[in-house]
């Protein structure tokens, strides 16, 4: 199986391309505001480089967040189009589950305690969710730093969020730790993990959780009265 992975859910764009084996090929840039321009030349180069063409491919993987509204819906836009020109499957992942597999791999799971992932929301806000054993327990949600803190303290806690935001957490008696962003390597091989043990996938659709911070105009008042 030749797997395509994809994420742009926070502000890194990342890609790679795996098999059952291996990861073949990987890229990742940090670049909030250029998802749309970097991910399709990324795409290329990654199959490129692991001499995959697109229609080798059989499944492609997308992050679906949660995540600001514009840079989500580039990678999620991208997959389905990609699926539809290929007649190929197209799996879903929280995005924040990636970050939980980063950070508890090297770690025993059953010793490593509960993990905190918050990812930076904006507007002085994260997307979060709380991991045990390496699932997924409570989230992902959006809240305020501070009340994630006065929630989950003395936790360990990952994402770019966690680093954001690291005095606030840190007076919880949290933890911060690696990583900031999620990888598509990561993303690949823990779906490949999934597919092996039947574990379900997500919808393909944009987990916002709130509303997008641009709203379409409303018609105008009139100035005089009628």
């Amino acid at each position: 199986m030749v797997l395509l992975a994809i994420d742009t859910a926070t502000p890194t764009t990342t890609v790679a391309v795996a098999d059952d084996t291996t990861v073949l090929a990987t890229g990742s840039q940090v670049d909030g505001r250029r998802h749309a321009e970097i991910l399709a030349p990324m795409i290329a180069d990654v199959l490129g480089r692991a001499s995959v063409r697109p229609s080798d491919l059989d499944r492609i993987v997308v992050g679906v967040g949660p995540g600001p509204f514009t840079g989500l819906r580039v990678g999620l836009a991208t997959a389905l189009a990609l699926g539809d020109a290929l007649d190929r499957p197209v799996l879903g992942v929280v995005t924040l589950d990636v970050i939980a597999e980063q950070s508890t791999g090297p770690v025993p799971v059953e010793s490593a305690g509960p993990l905190v992932v918050a990812t930076d929301a904006r507007r002085k806000e994260v997307f979060w969710a709380v991991y045990e054993q390496g699932r997924r327990v409570v989230g992902p949600s959006v809240d305020p730093p501070g009340l994630v803190a006065d929630r989950h303290p003395h936790q360990r806690i990952a994402g770019e969020g966690a680093q954001t935001y690291a005095s606030v957490f840190e007076a919880a008696g949290c933890t911060v730790v690696e990583p900031a962003f999620p990888s598509a390597a990561v993303l690949a091989t823990l779906t490949l993990r999934r597919l092996t043990q039947g574990i379900g996938f997500e919808p393909v659709e944009p987990l916002y959780l709130r509303r997008p911070d641009v709203s379409p105009p409303t018609p105008r008042k009139p100035v005089t009265p009628p």
